[in-house]
């Protein structure tokens, strides 16, 4: 087919008339923080994982934030990570005081290894932060074994994942804590906006402590003991939401649809290998679409396929600069070559256009410029997944 006349685009959120009615009716209401649509849509989202709370936050780097406070970690304190995925959410360890441990992957799934997160405990470790990377489901039976047996916090990161399932659960329900996001490139998408859930009390009410902000506050003389913050959503990202989630099944499913357009459309590379999923994982959203070229591809070859497919109007993006080569913790000491699986599988990952948007033709189009592409830039080397 010919080049689109508009680009293909990362992501594009799947919204409807019912988006567009609740923040309607957001508007009209006598508040625009800390109403009830904001109440409606942390009981909505508690119910459909199955959690005994859920806690609106403006996004998953101040939810991870606010949960390690309601840990009470802070500065003298380790927490475990991986160093493949977005930095948002590593960085909250950070601004919580405390000093990440980065720990290597396991190099099919990209999600933290528990026997290499094993080696990095010491006394000083508080919490496991573990993420479902690009939707895939971390090896929760065994971190949780692991943070039981040594008395750790198990944090579940779900940023990127929403409506996978892991030994007949959903993402969502295996860390003490556990936080999504919800801007873009989520399924569920409300511009901006996360949520933290827990079955712990406790923990929630600490939670909604520190997030909150109220006109009493200003003549209170005990609210700054545990210092807050504003934290909150708006009614309208509320609004959003609980439409995004009334309608997440149909969502999932386009996305699912494009998924296996893909899958079809890859069979034309020699020697392709479908996305892996786990045993224990039953199913996979994926964020977004990876490819994971080759290893005679160079980080230049790469840049070049990316630039490609620009060309054509393809929004095509390396799916991560691994965090410990980032310049904020390379000044702690962090160095290429500590993680060789990170290091392997994120200098080669790209990540293709994945939303319910997409028809066939396109998809068939992003393929065969990739294909094209990776043949003249690999010089003939295959590509894999």
């Amino acid at each position: 087919m010919d080049a689109p006349d508009d680009w293909l685009l990362l992501s594009d959120p799947d919204v409807s008339a019912l988006e567009g009615e609740l923040v309607q009716a957001a508007l009209r209401a006598p508040r625009l923080s800390a109403g009830r649509m904001v109440e409606q849509f942390e009981a909505g989202f508690a119910r459909w994982l199955g959690r005994a709370h859920a806690v609106a936050v403006p996004s998953g780097t101040l939810g991870t934030w606010l949960a390690l406070r309601a840990l009470g970690i802070g500065p003298g304190d380790e927490v475990i990570a991986s160093p493949y995925g977005w930095h948002q959410v590593a960085h909250a360890v950070t601004l919580a005081g405390a000093r990440v441990v980065f720990s290597d992957i396991n190099y099919w799934s990209g999600c933290l290894d528990p026997a290499r997160a094993a080696a990095q405990i010491t006394p000083a470790t508080r919490a496991i932060l573990a993420g479902n990377v690009n939707g895939h489901p971390a090896a929760w039976k065994e971190l949780r074994a692991l943070a039981d047996a040594h008395g750790l916090a198990l944090i579940e990161d779900s940023t990127e994942a929403i409506g996978s399932r892991y030994r007949g659960q959903p993402v969502g329900r295996f860390g003490d804590l556990s936080v999504f996001d919800f801007s873009q490139p989520s399924a569920l998408c409300c511009g901006e906006g996360g949520m933290v859930v827990t079955d712990d009390a406790a923990l929630a009410s600490e939670l909604r402590y520190l997030r909150a902000r109220s006109a009493g506050d200003r003549r209170s003389v005990s609210v700054g003991s545990r210092v807050p913050l504003q934290a909150s959503i708006s009614e309208l990202t509320a609004a959003l939401g609980a439409a995004q989630l009334a309608r997440i099944d149909e969502i999932l499913a386009r996305r699912k649809a494009v998924e296996a357009q893909y899958l079809d459309q890859m069979l034309s590379f020699e020697g392709i290998k479908p996305p892996y999923v786990a045993p224990d994982v039953e199913e996979v959203h994926w964020m977004l679409y990876l490819v994971h070229l080759g290893k005679r591809f160079t980080a230049s070859a790469c840049a070049q396929i990316v630039d490609d497919l620009a060309t054509e109007l393809i929004e095509v993006v390396p799916y991560c600069q691994p965090l410990h080569q980032q310049f904020h913790y390379a000044q702690q000491g962090c160095k290429r070559g500590q993680f060789p699986l990170t290091e392997r599988v994120a200098d080669r990952a790209l990540a293709l256009p994945l939303h319910g948007h997409l028809e066939p033709d396109h998809v068939k189009f992003i393929v065969k410029t990739l294909k094209d592409s990776s043949i003249n830039v690999g010089a003939g080397a295959a590509i894999y997944l």
